[in-house]
């Protein structure tokens, strides 16, 4: 019942902003990375995927645009464009996790990764289109692999250390009120 509370969703919007932002903070910092053939995962779309499949009340879409768009911002990004193909992306899982809440991981995890390869492979047909300089095709890939490794990671500490589960049938109507 306690999961069910508005201020248990709250407390949980919360801890996916300050997660979100330690992710942000960590990038920041003036650490050299320890090779330039090397790309770490995108974190933050991973646990944003995990928890818009798992809790979607958790990760409302204001709190993904603009969590996402102050990324872009900071990480020196066209403003809006990563942080828009995210949402449609986030949407997209959004409206399938119905349907994915009854079959298995690796199912999730192809969904997960077609959906990650749709939005970077449209990122970078955009920024090519617009004529913006592009990382290497090579580092795209690699981040693309790296984060779809680390998924589901990402998904077994959301489940075991913030109770970030699939919605059981019956809680779809507890959403509904809150």
């Amino acid at each position: 019942m306690a999961e069910r509370s508005a201020t248990y969703v709250w407390s949980m919007r919360v801890i996916y902003l300050g997660l979100c932002g330690l992710v942000i903070f960590v990038h920041l910092l003036p650490l050299e990375p320890v090779s330039r053939f090397w790309v770490a995962p995108d974190l933050m779309i991973a646990v944003t995927f995990a928890w818009v499949l798992r809790r979607p009340d958790y990760a409302p879409l204001v709190l993904i645009a603009g969590v996402f768009l102050l990324a872009d911002f900071l990480f020196h990004r066209p403003p809006g464009l990563w942080a828009a193909l995210v949402l449609i992306g986030s949407q997209t899982l959004r409206a399938k996790a119905p349907d994915l809440r009854d079959l298995t991981f690796p199912m999730e995890w192809l969904s997960v990764a077609t959906t990650l390869v749709a939005i970077t492979i449209g990122y970078r047909i955009i920024l090519t289109l617009l004529l913006v300089d592009t990382p290497p095709l090579s580092l795209s890939l690699i981040q693309v692999l790296t984060t779809l490794v680390a998924y589901p990671l990402v998904v077994l500490a959301s489940q075991t250390i913030f109770r970030v589960r699939k919605i059981a049938p019956g809680e779809l109507d507890a959403m509904r009120n809150i």
